[in-house]
């Protein structure tokens, strides 16, 4: 295992914060979800992306902080360097199956901070599995009930995404808006839901959050 190319990784997702500054770390959750490290993902990551799918770092599952590592590359990582593509979903499985085993193995649990453990088991919110997403809602709620309260709104918007995701999923018994990408035909029913353009990944951040953004 390449223990320099594993903290690199955690590093630039998990960069040190001021402690207890909140708004230091909304800003670093909208980095997060409205891809403010595209363009640094693109340009040092790519090659262990390729690694990470040929299977040269599939020794990155034995240890907790490690298989987070490959779970972002796989999961994160992917979605950036192919976006606009079918494989920004290609690694999906990969992903989705290291989260899984790491929960039996007590990997998730290990994991110190909500941040971590909310990307550790990102992959089930990307599912298109019914079962999965419930997982995903259980352990975001979860994080939820078990967080300082300075950190419950952020959270508990993390669980709301995970609710809404399964929601649709619920619906329609997969995510509309990747059919054009992956060649699947839109039902009417998708198409009206497309047409309204309320993605879930695009949902706004709720007014308590969206003050700490606001530049003064």
């Amino acid at each position: 295992m390449q223990t320099t190319a594993v903290e690199d990784v955690l590093q630039f997702w998990f960069p040190s914060l001021p402690h207890g500054d909140l708004t230091a770390l909304v800003r670093q959750w909208e980095w997060w979800f409205r891809g403010g490290g595209d363009a640094e993902i693109v340009a040092r990551f790519s090659p262990l992306l390729e690694r990470a799918i040929r299977g040269e770092l599939d020794d990155w599952d034995r240890e907790p902080r490690s298989r987070l590592s490959l779970i972002l590359i796989l999961d994160q990582f992917s979605r950036t360097i192919y976006r606009g593509t079918d494989r920004s979903f290609a690694q999906d499985e990969k992903a989705r199956a290291l989260t899984l085993s790491g929960i039996e193995l007590g990997h998730y649990t290990a994991l110190e901070t909500p941040w971590e453990k909310t990307f550790f088991f990102l992959p089930l919110g990307h599912a298109e599995q019914l079962q999965h997403l419930e997982l995903s809602v259980q352990l975001a709620d979860a994080l939820v009930d078990e967080s300082l309260p300075k950190y419950r709104s952020m959270l508990a918007f993390s669980a709301a995404q995970a609710r809404r995701h399964r929601d649709v999923v619920a619906k329609f018994g997969r995510q509309p808006h990747r059919n054009e990408l992956l060649g699947r035909i839109s039902t009417p029913a998708e198409l009206e839901y497309l047409a309204i353009g309320q993605l879930v990944h695009k949902h706004p951040f709720p007014p308590d959050l969206t003050q700490f953004l606001i530049q003064h």
